[in-house]
């Protein structure tokens, strides 16, 4: 029997899965939430999980020499793709698919960072991936090479090229954040507003103004993506006989 749950993976203790987890949720799954970097070091065996989603967090893909956390996340997600389980991965989360697949991950050669929802462009084969949406929230200062043997899905128009790859079947990298809701967004400009002055991040009031504009688009971008992993969602005598 296919699983129910959906494994989420944050890096810090006070992050959620955010509009990711309320979309799957309403699909039927249950999530089941881990921070390896905080009090989870070690992840559960990946077979037993409908999906893996990787989220954000504010270390680095490269910090596996000094966090034991990060380097544990790069191997299991060779093991979650090597066992054929489907692999989110947003941000960081995306990064550390990258490198687990033998890309790099690195900072912007003039320090710029990504803030604040931008515009992305969909190569040719990808078009009908974002039927939905190109505009999606950011908030990063590194940035993933398509790692070899993934192909590149969406470029940016800003300072960081690699916006979204896909490797195999049904594992996706993003740089961006399907995940931010209004209220994130508060948090994340209340918690890290000395990134506002850098190069690259636009003002909170163009966030906020992003959201209104942009989330009805990403709640359905990110659905088709999950039907693209084959998350349809939990069959309703299933969900009913698990209450």
């Amino acid at each position: 029997m296919t699983s129910d749950t959906v494994l989420i993976v944050v890096h810090q203790a006070h992050s959620t899965p955010g509009r990711v987890g309320e979309l799957l949720e309403a699909r039927g799954y249950t999530l089941d939430r881990r921070c390896p970097c905080v009090e989870h070091p070690e992840l559960p065996d990946p077979r037993g999980y409908a999906a893996v989603v990787v989220f954000g967090g504010p270390m680095s893909a490269n910090d596996c020499h000094c966090l034991a956390g990060i380097r544990h996340e790069i191997d299991y997600a060779k093991r979650v793709l090597d066992d054929g389980v489907p692999y989110l991965g947003i941000c960081l989360g995306g990064q550390i698919l990258a490198r687990a697949l033998g890309g790099t991950v690195a900072p912007h050669s003039e320090q710029h960072v990504e803030i604040g929802y931008t515009r992305v462009e969909p190569v040719a084969d990808a078009e009908p991936l974002f039927e939905h949406s190109r505009f999606f929230f950011q908030w990063h200062r590194e940035g993933f090479d398509v790692p070899p043997g993934a192909t590149l899905l969406a470029t940016g128009t800003g300072s960081f090229p690699n916006q979204a790859f896909q490797a195999g079947d049904r594992a996706y990298g993003l740089q961006f954040h399907p995940e931010i809701t209004l209220a994130m967004i508060h948090r994340w400009n209340l918690g890290g507003g000395h990134r506002l002055g850098q190069p690259g991040a636009q003002p909170k009031r163009a966030h906020v103004k992003g959201h209104e504009l942009f989330n009805a688009g990403i709640d359905r971008w990110t659905n088709a993506l999950f039907d693209r992993m084959g998350l349809e969602g939990v069959p309703l005598e299933r969900a009913e006989a698990a209450e």
